[in-house]
């Protein structure tokens, strides 16, 4: 197969993962957009808005953010043409283009690599994690060294990607102890890509805001869903009047939606939002943990179980992100016009009819997880297959309950990493057809020609 062919592939596969940003003249901006650029402007650490992502979009600024899809959007192919590589599709460019449109078409993906958002990173690292503990042997030195770059990336972009990484090297490493299934030097290398994006993080923190810290949220967030629950409003009820509490002279002020009360004109707000309220919402998360622990633990479990089936393309990629359009008329003018002639921002931007195909589609590859891995446990040639199938069922259970039950169940916390049930469904049928094909040119060759007497 000719360079050309090749390059002409990858381009379009870029292409295609960037076709949702091209229909809409400019990079997708979401909610929390505007908090990742403002951080260096700013000067200081909000919750869940990582300074490393936060330099990578004001680095890559100019012209119009479209580097930083552009580099999102080549990253993915890169990663989905070792993968296909590991699993023995290598060096057929078409195959490439095949899969990447068929998730384009069927998943979230290119909706995760056209927004300005970390939100693509999530899956890109457990696919990099996976290729480096199980498919070793298909890689070179630089691309092994390269993923173990990306991991530190992404694990420094987001808490909930560092620690579904977490989550992931230890069910790794349990495996291998139990069963010598992969490799103990790919376990190595990716814990070491952790330590690396952990000091990433703690370093830019460092640049941007002279702190050593990390980026601040835990068990605020945490609050916000046990206020969802209810369980803040009994405590409070249960223990108001209290002096180190404000929240006792606002408890019938408090909203039962966890967003309606960070996000929204609340008494948050009025209080001084995480400045303000922090140690407090923290006491009372802590302390509702010890007086009511049947129903923390029933509550967390609901909250896992929800968070499982959130998997909805496009949650706050919406026409007023006013946010995230505020910052962008702020902090980079130069792009403002063009962010605001933006279809999206016209209010043409639309999510009803994509969710009617891509969330049944997700929800079906999820159930199908456990039947290829088994498979894979049973049939050695379906091993590879059965392993990657086993490492997205891991994944997207410690996605739900590391964000349903530490934060709150979004369809964005899920959808970030449901597109790897669907890559793993396709890899499974191309894996079959494969066979299949073999089969048809191989059974001719068996029949023994019937020769005249």
């Amino acid at each position: 197969m000719s360079r050309a062919i090749r390059i002409g592939a990858a381009v379009a596969s870029i292409l295609i993962l960037l076709a949702p940003a091209i229909w809409n003249r400019f990079p997708l901006l979401q909610y929390d957009t505007g908090g990742y650029l403002a951080r260096w402007y700013e000067g200081y650490l909000v919750p869940s808005r990582s300074t490393v992502y936060g330099l990578f979009l004001n680095i890559l600024t100019r012209p119009d953010f479209w580097l930083v899809v552009v580099v999102q959007s080549a990253l993915t192919v890169w990663v989905l043409a070792l993968v296909l590589r590991a699993f023995g599709f290598g060096g057929r460019p078409l195959l490439l283009l095949g899969v990447t449109a068929t998730l384009s078409v069927l998943t979230t993906l290119p909706w995760l690599s056209s927004v300005l958002l970390t939100d693509i990173f999530a899956g890109l690292a457990v696919l990099a994690v996976h290729l480096l503990i199980y498919a070793d042997g298909a890689l070179r030195r630089w691309e092994r060294n390269a993923l173990a770059a990306l991991i530190a990336f992404a694990v420094a972009t987001h808490s909930a990607t560092f620690a579904v990484i977490v989550a992931l090297l230890a069910a790794a490493a349990l495996a291998w102890w139990l069963f010598r299934a992969g490799k103990a030097a790919g376990i190595l290398r990716g814990a070491a890509a952790l330590v690396l994006g952990a000091a990433l993080l703690v370093g830019a923190n460092v640049i941007v805001a002279g702190r050593v810290a990390w980026t601040p949220g835990g068990v605020a967030l945490v609050f916000g869903r046990m206020l969802q629950d209810g369980i803040v409003h009994r405590y409070l009820a249960e223990h108001c009047p209290d002096p180190r509490f404000r929240l006792c002279a606002h408890q019938h002020e408090l909203p039962t939606d966890a967003d309606a009360y960070f996000w929204g004109e609340s008494v948050f707000d009025r209080l001084g939002r995480f400045k303000g309220l922090d140690e407090e919402m923290r006491t009372i998360a802590l302390d509702s943990l010890r007086a009511y622990p049947a129903w923390q633990a029933e509550a967390a479990f609901v909250a896992a179980a929800r968070q499982l089936v959130r998997v909805a393309t496009g949650e706050g990629v919406v026409h007023f992100a006013w946010h995230s359009q505020g910052m962008i008329e702020r902090h980079t003018p130069s792009v403002n016009a063009n962010m605001r002639a933006a279809r999206q921002q016209r209010g043409e931007l639309g999510f009803s009819a994509v969710n009617r195909l891509h969330r049944p589609v997700a929800l079906a590859s999820m159930l199908l997880l456990l039947a290829i891995a088994l498979t894979g446990w049973r049939r050695e040639s379906f091993g590879d297959l059965g392993s990657l199938a086993a490492t997205t069922t891991v994944v997207l259970l410690s996605n739900a309950v590391i964000c349903g039950v530490l934060s709150n169940p979004h369809d964005r916390y899920g959808a970030r990493m449901v597109w790897l049930a669907p890559l793993v469904v396709t890899l499974l049928l191309c894996r079959l057809y494969a066979r299949t094909a073999q089969s048809r040119i191989a059974a001719p060759l068996a029949v023994k020609p019937i020769l005249p007497a």
